[in-house]
């Protein structure tokens, strides 16, 4: 295990499931801002694609990332991915632990099973855990279902429960996730801090609006970004149906840009 001196900077373990890094904005982005404000990061993630390399250095940044071989679908799915994601993320804890040194560990959800990993390195060792709360893991798992709380719903609240438990410190991404902390998980509302998203403004090149992707017609509805069954891409067929067909509009143009689950379904 690397011992961290006085003169050291604080090093932060981040631990994501749902997206490979630097794909993951929220996490790369966080990520980022621990490094600029001194602090050692690693983090761990699955592989996705266009990022297969098991371990790589981005912008001084140390990722490890292990397979992932499908998404859950179904209650044994989720029983089998969480499970797999949480094997693999304590494997390559330890590894950071050994080899690097780790001071908190910064979980971001979905699933809500990394404070078993957490939990482990802040008993045995006094890591700090903090919880960053990206997506409300029983309401995700009952829009996956069509509205359908399933027999996983219960479990879920218990694991969302016991992360906060675990938990130091807690982030929420708005007030809403806030007070689902404050009601459903019990948490003290001075250990929870709201840190919204945004776009780095720096890296945005406004472009000139391009008349050829309307393709003729006056009004263009775009969708960009992950099409998974809780994203409400079939309901978005549906109004793009009830547009063109069912009142009979020939002026507007929908384009789907992103990739998930249900992409080849909609293909």
């Amino acid at each position: 295990m690397k011992r961290r001196t006085a003169e050291s900077p604080r090093r932060v373990l981040m631990i994501v499931e749902n997206l490979p890094v630097p794909f993951d904005r929220r996490v790369w982005q966080e990520a980022n801002t621990l490094r600029s404000n001194g602090y050692e990061v690693n983090v761990i993630c699955p592989k996705g694609r266009g990022y297969r390399a098991s371990h790589e250095v981005i912008d001084g940044i140390a990722v490890y990332r292990h397979p992932l071989p499908f998404e859950a679908d179904g209650a044994l799915g989720y029983v089998l991915e969480y499970g797999l994601s949480t094997f693999f993320q304590f494997l390559l804890a330890w590894r950071v632990f050994l080899t690097r040194g780790f001071d908190v560990i910064h979980a971001c959800n979905p699933p809500d099973t990394i404070f078993v990993v957490g939990g482990f390195f802040k008993l045995l060792f006094g890591r700090r855990f903090i919880f960053d709360h990206h997506d409300l893991s029983p309401e995700l798992y009952v829009a996956k279902r069509e509205g359908k709380r399933g027999p996983l719903y219960g479990p879920l609240v218990f694991l969302e429960r016991m992360t906060y438990r675990v938990a130091d410190v807690s982030i929420a991404t708005n007030d809403s996730y806030r007070q689902v902390a404050i009601d459903r998980a019990g948490m003290p509302a001075d250990r929870i801090y709201v840190v919204r998203s945004g776009p780095a403004m720096r890296h945005l090149d406004p472009r000139e609006p391009n008349p050829a992707l309307r393709h003729g017609r006056r009004y263009l509805v775009a969708y960009v970004g992950i099409m998974g069954s809780q994203d409400g891409v079939p309901l978005l067929l549906e109004a793009a149906r009830e547009v063109v067909h069912g009142q009979g509009r020939d002026d507007v143009q929908f384009v789907l840009v992103g990739s998930g689950t249900e992409f080849p379904r909609i293909e």
